[in-house]
């Protein structure tokens, strides 16, 4: 590891995209304490210790809405938008051909759209989020005030999302999960700070208790991020005038999490819109739309209603995601095309039919194993009382997970560079 990290610092070009990254973080971090005006710091805090739907919604702005920053949405809006193609591609199947069969090209073309989304979407995350913090006291302005709030914190989601596609171009990374993981780690420091401040010796049994179960579980992240099915692939003889070509064997990887950490952000997307709008609709003058509010609150707000929908919600978006970037039928015919085939199987529909029941069996293993991650913390809290964590399960895994492509990129860089 040492080795590896002056060998980092020894490559020029290496050194740079570091650099590069830890600027554009600076950056970041730097926006994430500027806050929008007529803030009343008290109620804020007040407001934040005891809402768990806006703790969530803070994952998703990189830690930068605890203090209304103007980049308080984040690169919500931006995952919002990839959510909505995401799903536009089962509608429309020139839309998923674009993303599955016209290569880079047709990527590039499809996130594009993804950022056209982006904007609407934050004006209107922005109007729902201030209106909501208006009417609780946290913040107070007039209507043009709230009007430039609105472009502000718009215009902060679209700083946002160029400068994570500046860290996926120029430096190491994926810049969207590398800026969501930096906002994380950043609250550690404090989180450890106040834990050890206000430490009793009765709670140490019950923090030796999280860190063990911390330990496990990263442990369980890192092998379930990097377990994969190997299929083995033959490639036939053939015959070009003189030479001959294949006759060899390898293998086709199949990850038993190919979908990462997408599904829970699909989640906890579906299931922070409704509290939003509830949230939004609960304090109107209408009986009828606040009654419904508060009642759909009531049901979002039971721990074990919401546990259990959160679990569903993974399980379902992880077979979604999996389904959207592993496509059975492409993956027989390019091994068709290739002169490639899998011993005992024919090539054609039985490869097609022998890959789908393979990717529906390990990404069974997959999602139920997010599924659990995701509501780990909320079975804590119930077992222990205890509703403080420092870092949740989703925030944990999301970190593990942008440490390990993170570790990836790099080692795939410096092994480039031994080659050369």
């Amino acid at each position: 590891m040492l080795g590896k990290i002056l060998a980092i610092f020894k490559d020029v070009d290496l050194r740079k995209k570091f650099l590069f990254l830890f600027a554009f973080l600076a950056a970041f971090r730097l926006l994430a304490a500027i806050p929008v005006p007529g803030v009343d710091p008290a109620r804020l805090e007040a407001f934040f210790s005891g809402n768990q739907f806006f703790g969530l919604l803070n994952v998703f702005s990189g830690g930068a809405l605890d203090n209304l920053s103007v980049v308080m949405l984040g690169v919500g809006p931006y995952i919002t938008g990839s959510i909505i193609m995401q799903l536009l591609t089962m509608i429309f199947p020139t839309l998923k051909a674009m993303y599955q069969e016209e290569g880079e090209a047709g990527r590039q073309k499809f996130n594009q759209y993804s950022r056209l989304f982006t904007f609407p979407l934050a004006l209107l995350q922005g109007f729902g989020l201030l209106t909501i913090l208006e009417r609780q006291g946290v913040i107070a302005f007039d209507s043009g005030e709230k009007l430039g709030s609105m472009l502000i914190v718009a215009a902060g989601s679209i700083l946002l999302m160029w400068i994570g596609e500046l860290i996926s171009e120029y430096s190491i990374g994926n810049g969207i999960s590398v800026m969501i993981f930096a906002g994380i780690v950043s609250s550690v420091p404090l989180s450890v700070g106040q834990t050890l401040l206000t430490f009793d010796q009765s709670q140490l049994p019950t923090l030796i208790s999280f860190l063990v179960i911390a330990v496990v579980t990263v442990a369980a992240v890192v092998v379930i991020t990097e377990g994969e099915r190997r299929v083995p692939v033959y490639y036939a003889k053939r015959v070009r005038g003189m030479k001959v070509y294949g006759g060899v064997s390898t293998h086709l990887p199949i990850r038993v999490n190919q979908a990462g950490v997408i599904p829970i952000i699909f989640a906890l997307s579906i299931l922070l819109f409704p509290q939003m709008i509830a949230n939004f609709f609960s304090s109107s003058s209408s009986s009828l739309l606040s009654q419904l509010s508060i009642f759909i609150l009531g049901i979002i707000g039971n721990p074990w209603t919401y546990a259990s929908a959160y679990f569903l919600l993974v399980v379902i978006f992880t077979y979604f995601y999996t389904s959207v970037t592993f496509d059975p039928d492409a993956m027989s015919k390019n091994l068709q095309r290739s002169g490639a085939f899998v011993p005992g199987i024919r090539p054609g529909p039985s490869t097609s039919e022998f890959f789908y029941k393979i990717v529906n069996r390990i990404t069974l293993v997959g999602a139920l194993f997010l599924g659990g991650i995701a509501v780990l913390p909320l079975i804590l809290q119930g077992v222990s009382g205890v509703t403080t964590f420092t870092i949740g399960g989703t925030a944990l895994l999301i970190v593990v997970s942008v440490v390990i492509e993170t570790a990836r990129q790099i080692e795939a860089q410096l092994s480039l560079r031994s080659y050369e």
